[in-house]
């Protein structure tokens, strides 16, 4: 009698036991399924912006394989939001699916493995990219496309993608190739919010459209139009872009030493340099959020790029603003880092790993060189003390493990930094 109800108790006992772990499956289930509320603005949720590409061409696609060693590579980082830019499937692009898959594969392997994605669908003006006039007033037919490929893919992979952006940098007047007028963005903001009313996308999904901070009102008021005060209203939040860097050539003032910091020693004089740089951000994203509040509304507001090359031959390099090395590129990365997490506000970093298919005609170009991690595997300064602390031990980039650039070498690097320029010198505009 004894050992029978002792088997009856251990029987409750085990389904007891089952039943619980059951609860705590589901509950790490439904943990790593965040919606884009819970994601965007949360310090535990790092963003970064990311391409894969090896080659000096997008004619060579990266394998599933190597970008689910990136997104280790990422993950082991902290990373776990990334932002890509297009679904241009229709001519051979196949990044975008292919990240999406390659992270869908590696939360089969590892049921702690999480990433998510904000799906960029890019979006062009008629004539763009061709050898006929853009016409920045008439949208091209190609973007319908783009948008029903970006629905599908949300759709497919709805525990990862929970962000689509429609457009980057599509609204900002300098980008003479291809940008359109607010009015095209606002369409397909609107026909992707009317999906997700109709239950035809996940009415948890967030839509917005990342743009320089100038076509979000935060600059000229030339783009203070109606049009962009609907939009403004019509996304989910705002994604700008911000580039201290590029504007230590374009917009010097805030870069150069000032008077009265001549007598610094050339390390001070470099580090209060990199303090105004994030100064400058910050009065970017001011300048959005008080054009936001003007309107009435109180949108989020996060940052959809932003970030710090570390080889320039041109305009930001030894001849110019004398912007450019890993060591500068460390401290913006800390600083905005810093920022943004104590604000609550994500920042998907430019970029996760250098591309040479941006200027394949110059590998000096700084356009090549804006990765946290070259090509090959080597982390730049910003990231030393992750590989000290083991974080890539096993992981691989293109066959190589994870090292430090310049070996390690801190007397090596610093010997690429330089000194801004003083406030009474030129850069050269060439």
């Amino acid at each position: 009698m004894k050992k029978r109800t002792l088997i009856i108790i251990s029987i409750f006992i085990i389904m007891f036991s089952c039943k619980q772990n059951t609860k705590k499956d589901t509950t790490m289930k439904i943990n790593r399924n965040k919606t884009a509320s819970e994601i965007l603005g949360n310090p535990a949720y790092q963003a970064i912006s990311y391409g894969g590409y090896r080659q000096n061409t997008r004619d060579i696609q990266p394998t599933v394989q190597q970008l689910k060693n990136d997104m280790k590579i990422l993950s082991a980082m902290g990373i776990k939001v990334l932002r890509t830019y297009n679904v241009q499937s229709n001519v051979g692009l196949h990044q975008a699916p292919n990240i999406l898959k390659a992270i869908s594969e590696l939360k089969k392997e590892d049921a702690s493995f999480e990433m998510y994605v904000m799906l960029g669908a890019w979006i062009d003006c008629k004539n763009a990219w061709t050898e006929f006039e853009p016409d920045h007033n008439v949208e091209s037919e190609l973007n319908e496309g783009e948008i029903e490929r970006a629905v599908a893919l949300a759709n497919q992979y709805p525990d990862i993608v929970k962000i689509i952006a429609v457009g980057n940098e599509a609204m900002v007047k300098w980008a003479t190739s291809y940008f359109v007028q607010p009015n095209v963005i606002l369409k397909w903001v609107n026909h992707l919010q009317n999906l997700k009313k109709e239950g035809k996308l996940s009415k948890d999904l967030w839509i917005t459209s990342s743009d320089d901070f100038a076509s979000w009102g935060g600059g000229e008021e030339s783009y203070h139009t109606e049009d962009l005060a609907k939009l403004v209203k019509a996304v989910d939040y705002v994604s700008m872009h911000t580039y201290p860097y590029h504007n230590s050539h374009y917009n010097p003032q805030f870069w150069k030493v000032p008077e009265g910091e001549e007598n610094l020693t050339d390390l001070e004089k470099i580090d209060a340099a990199m303090l105004r740089a994030k100064n400058f951000a910050m009065k970017h994203y001011n300048a959005v959020s008080e054009y936001v509040k003007s309107l009435g509304e109180d949108k989020p507001i996060h940052i959809g790029e932003t970030g710090w090359a570390t080889v320039s031959n041109g305009h930001y390099g030894p001849t110019g603003s004398r912007a450019t090395d890993e060591y500068k590129e460390a401290l913006y990365y800390k600083h905005l880092r810093e920022w943004t997490n104590k604000e609550g506000i994500s920042c998907f970093y430019f970029e996760a790993f250098n591309e040479q298919w941006k200027d394949a005609g110059n590998r000096q170009g700084s356009e090549n060189h804006f990765g946290l991690i070259t090509i090959d595997g080597r982390a730049k300064y910003a990231l030393w003390d992750l590989v000290d602390n083991g974080v890539f031990n096993g992981l691989k980039r293109n066959g190589n493990e994870i090292t430090k650039s310049f070996d390690g070498n801190k007397d090596e690097l610093m010997k690429t930094v330089l000194v801004p320029p003083f406030h009474r010198e030129l850069i050269n505009q060439e």
